[in-house]
């Protein structure tokens, strides 16, 4: 889905925002075709976008090219390490354990492979503006993590640390424990996607309010949005209406991050065309999945059928969107907010 303002500013005055949705193990989706496109236009995608998004594995990804680390290389994280984050298990028993004990999966294979990406970096670090959505369960609202820049006047984040802010936005309810970040006085963080599985309206609202418009830097806004493979969201007749936490099941939480990645889309799609600054948005959704695929393709699938597939799609998705005009617009030029 492409949609263009009509603005003829100049590039220079352009600022440019990438979107990454979250989505699990899926994330290997999304970060093969921003791989594709790092090798088609010969570039780290931070020298190109001056603020970056992502929540859950969208954050995850997001923080590596923040730091110029190759999506190349992210995309390996998924393969070789998918299966420790995720192991599987026998599917009952996982579920009660879910259900009644604790959360499907512990974080200290995540941990472990965080530590080995981001070490002890922290968001000082950054090379680009960032958003990474978590939620503060300590304060009962939206937690963006932000680079601190001095158009916001902002100070709170430069000092806390890639890998606690990488396990904050991926903590999924019942499939990841909380998170709690000692930097923030013992705050304690879950996955943003609950409010912003798809951030680009975060982004858009960053990038709106704090850098482009009347009397800002930039006179134009372009968005880039990476979507995550998703099944079709409709559901079989559901006979038992009065349904359990057990009879929900995972449809519990992906009908939760469904619901507002579709509704962030909408609202995004309307902005561009309707909102007193039009602005070029561009959004590559999740591939098209059939019966059998989709009963493999979910947040936490790790099989290597599931992950091939994943690659698969994703190189598919990227040779087809690479080749449009409106995604060579974004590596025309170099970004112009400038960081280090």
């Amino acid at each position: 889905m492409v949609y263009s303002s009509a603005c003829d500013n100049s590039e220079s005055q352009t600022f440019k925002v990438l979107s990454i949705d979250g989505g699990g193990i899926k994330g290997l989706y999304s970060a093969r075709i921003l791989e594709h496109f790092e090798d088609r236009f010969n570039c780290h995608l931070t020298d190109y976008f001056d603020l970056i998004c992502g929540t859950s594995t969208g954050g995850l990804i997001a923080l590596g090219l923040s730091l110029n680390i190759p999506v190349g290389l992210i995309s390996n994280l998924y393969y070789k390490r998918g299966k420790q984050i995720f192991p599987q298990r026998n599917s009952f028993l996982s579920s009660l354990r879910q259900i009644f004990l604790k959360s499907k999966y512990d974080n200290s294979e995540l941990r472990r492979a965080l530590e080995e990406i981001f070490g002890e970096q922290t968001l000082a670090n950054s090379r680009c503006l960032l958003c990474i959505p978590a939620f503060s369960l300590t304060d009962g609202r939206p937690f963006i993590f932000k680079y601190d820049h001095s158009e916001g006047n902002l100070c709170r984040d430069s000092k806390t640390k890639y890998v606690d802010i990488a396990l904050a936005t991926s903590a999924a309810p019942a499939y990841l424990p909380i998170v709690t970040i000692d930097t923030y006085d013992h705050k304690q963080f879950i996955d943003g996607g609950i409010y912003a599985n798809n951030p680009t309206l975060v982004g858009v609202v960053e990038a709106l309010r704090y850098f482009v418009g009347n009397g800002k830097r930039f006179k134009k806004l372009k968005v880039m949005s990476i979507g995550s493979l998703e099944p079709n969201s409709g559901r079989r007749f559901v006979t038992k209406h009065h349904r359990s936490v057990i009879d929900w099941n995972k449809d519990l939480i992906t009908t939760f991050f469904e619901g507002q990645a579709y509704l962030t889309s909408y609202f995004v799609e309307t902005l561009a065309h309707h909102c007193d600054s039009p602005f070029d948005y561009v959004r590559i959704p999740g591939a098209s999945l059939s019966p059998e695929q989709a009963q493999i393709i979910n947040l936490d699938n790790s099989s290597s059928e599931a992950l091939n597939l994943m690659s698969q799609m994703g190189k598919d998705q990227a040779l087809l969107w690479g080749r449009k005009s409106e995604i060579a617009d974004f590596f025309k030029e170099y970004k112009q907010y400038i960081i280090k």
